[in-house]
């Protein structure tokens, strides 16, 4: 059994295990079935999945679930660079070529002469080094398929890196207060698109101000979402408890539920 599986020459060496773990998959994309049938569009969603499945055990702080979500977002790696090298595309050497070579590009305070004196600068040099490289604006690195409250936090954080930024955080809570105020106006007015918009202006004013309070809005929500969750299913099982049908509750009922969950720090 597993007589095929090629083995690392030296458990204990990562280059090693590397070497193992690409035989492997080049095993699979020549013998397996679905292995050779994907393409680059067609795991392209698993490899979204996969990334999502590593920030959430980083945020549980499960690192034996982080080992295994990293060997799967590994695998992706390999299997896509397989993929291209079938057909000459590039290389997993030509990946690993291409993340080294803009590593040391990009830092310069450490690889070359430059002098930097933090955190900030390092990113200010970063953005440069950009748009030296041929980007024509310093938004053009945003993919435009994250989630759009993390989209928006990484617009704000490059705008900022050249200048384009509030002075300080009070100023960033007036620009929240200003667009709610706005929000009103146009929920008053009732047009769909009007209020459609400056919901958007809200959340992404609101994205802003935590940003100034060094707070991961998609993280924040995420976070509610789960507490959300967390609190709702307290409900759920204290009305299966008491014989209560739900859809027949009353929203006082569920609410003093509600309460129970937040005094039980749920």
């Amino acid at each position: 059994m597993n007589n095929k599986a090629p083995k690392p020459t030296n458990p204990q060496d990562a280059l090693s295990q590397m070497e193992a773990f690409i035989e492997i998959v080049k095993i699979l994309r020549k013998e397996c079935p679905w292995d050779k049938e994907q393409t680059h569009k067609s795991i392209s969603h698993l490899l979204i999945e996969e990334t999502y499945e590593v920030y959430d055990s980083i945020i549980k702080e499960n690192y034996d679930e982080l080992t295994k979500e990293l060997g799967d977002v590994l695998l992706h790696i390999v299997m896509h660079s397989i993929i291209a090298e079938e057909t000459n595309k590039f290389t997993l050497a030509d990946v690993i070529q291409a993340i080294s070579d803009k590593m040391i590009l990009r830092h310069p305070h450490i690889f070359a002469n430059e002098k930097v004196e933090g955190t900030e600068q390092v990113l200010e040099n970063w953005e440069k080094i950009k748009i030296a490289e041929g980007r024509k604006s310093v938004l053009e690195g945003v993919p435009k398929d994250l989630p759009a409250l993390l989209k928006a936090e990484r617009i704000q954080e490059k705008a900022a890196k050249v200048g384009f930024d509030w002075n300080n955080k009070e100023d960033v809570w007036k620009k929240v207060e200003e667009e709610i105020e706005e929000l009103k106006k146009e929920i008053e007015g009732g047009n769909k698109e009007k209020i459609e918009d400056e919901i958007g202006d809200v959340i992404f004013a609101v994205v802003n101000a935590a940003r100034f309070e060094n707070i991961v809005s998609e993280q924040a929500l995420q976070g509610t979402n789960n507490k959300f969750i967390r609190r709702f299913q307290f409900i759920e099982e204290k009305a299966k408890e008491r014989g209560l049908n739900l859809k027949e509750m009353s929203l006082e009922q569920m609410d003093k539920i509600w309460n129970e969950a937040k005094q039980a720090n749920i």
